[in-house]
């Protein structure tokens, strides 16, 4: 029972691909109402390049309306995402009315806003447009008048909230006061930080998770670093990492991802964005629609993103912020962004060993990038072709002629050695693949060539004993 596969293993165990998580899809229903994109950036306070347009200008129940969206600028400008829904002109922050048509719905789609559907149409890619038009059904109840409201996204950090249309009214009707549509704003403004945060403290007046353990990010430009203390009703935090886009913490009940209260620290140009989003499942993060962080101060230096905040230990009216009188398990993550948008880490995010009271007393804490699952995965792989079965290869080779006359359940003890190595090999094999599957609960997508490579292993560790059973007896006439 030769099995040589140990190269393969190795060269599996090496590889990994990483891919990109983004919404791109259009569908954002969650958006609906204040129509701002929870990309966790404030909207662009240049005038707008685009502008809205409407083929009529009085109308009545039961019209329809071209609706154009486009570039204002000379020649155009592309956009990649879109909004568009009509309000009642008096009452602009309210639902939308009324339904749409597409003309074209490769590029669109409808979408249902409150009560109505068809009620607003968005985009299905995130491909450059530069034009989109739409007909608008007037219902039989519309008010007196209506206005079209757009968002239009050009890149991900860059976006134009409710671009207001023409007002259109119905015939013989006399119009109401005309309301100026709002749009909150969803970020605060941060001052810039004049120093690196430094380890000074660490288990006396703070809490600090470090990677390397002890390191100094006042010192060590490596240094991932994630500090917390307790501040009257509040709790302030301080990250550092060298970091391409982002760096990132989050709170979780096990080490498990999903169903986190994360935190990020974005670079945007020459800027860092700080928000505070939550993470579904193993999903791209959804950044909360209002800011619950205080004091947010920033500083970029030498690839080092470092960011400060303050938030209350109780948000009540924000059900996805976690309470921060309670213990959690901590991740800390980082990666590339894009125009603002993160992409996926590029490395195991560091977790604390145990869990912590985040506005507990000060502790120096410990981490790990390797889940307790995943190193037993290796100890089984290491111990099947590093021990087991070169053991196994070197008793079958080099320890025949020994003990010519003795036997182990009637069979020559060195067979029965070998035979006992090779079948732990094949379990220790079989325990091992599956660790990884319960861990990420299924087939991983972007674990790269790693998982194809154990199964490829598995078949062929299956494969020997199935060719040990089916080969004849020594004795056996040929």
């Amino acid at each position: 029972m030769h099995l040589d596969l140990a190269s393969l293993l190795l060269v599996a165990a090496a590889l990994s691909l990483h891919s990109v998580a983004a919404y791109s899809n259009g569908k954002v229903t969650e958006s609906c109402k204040s129509m701002k994109p929870g990309h966790g950036h404030a909207s662009s306070r240049k005038p707008s390049p685009y502008s809205i347009t409407v083929d009529k200008e009085k109308f009545n129940p039961g019209d329809r309306i071209t609706v154009t969206l486009s570039g204002s600028s000379s020649g155009g400008k592309s956009f990649k995402g879109f909004l568009i829904e009509a309000r009642d002109a008096s009452h602009p922050n309210d639902h939308a009315i009324g339904s749409f048509t597409l003309l074209n719905p490769h590029d669109s789609q409808l979408l249902n806003c409150g009560t109505s559907e068809g009620s607003a149409v968005s985009h299905t890619h995130k491909s450059g447009k530069l034009e989109m038009q739409v007909v608008w059904n007037a219902p039989s109840d519309s008010p007196p008048a209506v206005q079209f409201l757009a968002t239009v996204v050009e890149h991900y950090d860059t976006y134009w909230v409710k671009i207001p249309s023409p007002v259109i009214t119905q015939n013989n009707v006399s119009p109401p006061p005309i309301l100026p549509t709002t749009t909150n704003g969803q970020t605060v403004p941060s001052t810039h930080l004049t120093e690196p945060f430094s380890a000074e403290g660490c288990g006396r007046i703070k809490s600090c998770l470090r990677d390397p353990v002890g390191c100094d990010p006042q010192t060590d430009p490596k240094c991932y670093f994630l500090s917390f203390a307790k501040k009257d009703v509040s709790v302030v935090f301080e990250l550092s990492g060298p970091a391409e886009g982002y760096a990132s913490f989050a709170l979780s009940y096990d080490k498990w991802m999903g169903n986190d209260d994360v935190y990020l620290c974005v670079r945007s140009r020459d800027n860092v964005v700080i928000n505070s989003a939550y993470v579904l499942g193993r999903t791209h993060p959804e950044v909360s629609s209002e800011s619950s962080l205080m004091d947010t101060a920033w500083r970029l230096s030498d690839g080092v993103i470092q960011c400060k905040f303050r938030r209350n230990i109780h948000i009540p009216t924000e059900n996805c912020r976690f309470n921060l009188d309670e213990s959690y398990y901590i991740f800390l993550a980082s990666g590339k962004a894009e125009n603002g948008l993160i992409h996926r880490h590029h490395q195991q995010p560091l977790i604390s060993s145990g869990k912590k009271t985040i506005s507990g007393p000060p502790e120096d804490l410990i981490g790990s990038r390797s889940p307790l699952i995943i190193k037993t995965h290796g100890t089984l792989m290491l111990i099947a072709w590093i021990t087991t079965v070169s053991i196994g290869v070197i008793i079958a080779r080099f320890y025949k002629p020994m003990w010519p006359g003795s036997t182990l359940f009637g069979e020559k003890i060195w067979f029965q050695v070998h035979r006992i190595l090779m079948a732990s090999t094949v379990l220790l094999t079989c325990i091992a693949f599956i660790l990884p599957f319960a861990y990420r609960g299924g087939w991983s997508k972007k674990a790269g060539a790693h998982p194809f490579l154990g199964c490829t292993v598995l078949a062929l560790t299956i494969l020997q004993p199935l060719m040990a059973i089916l080969r004849p007896h020594p004795d056996s006439l040929r």
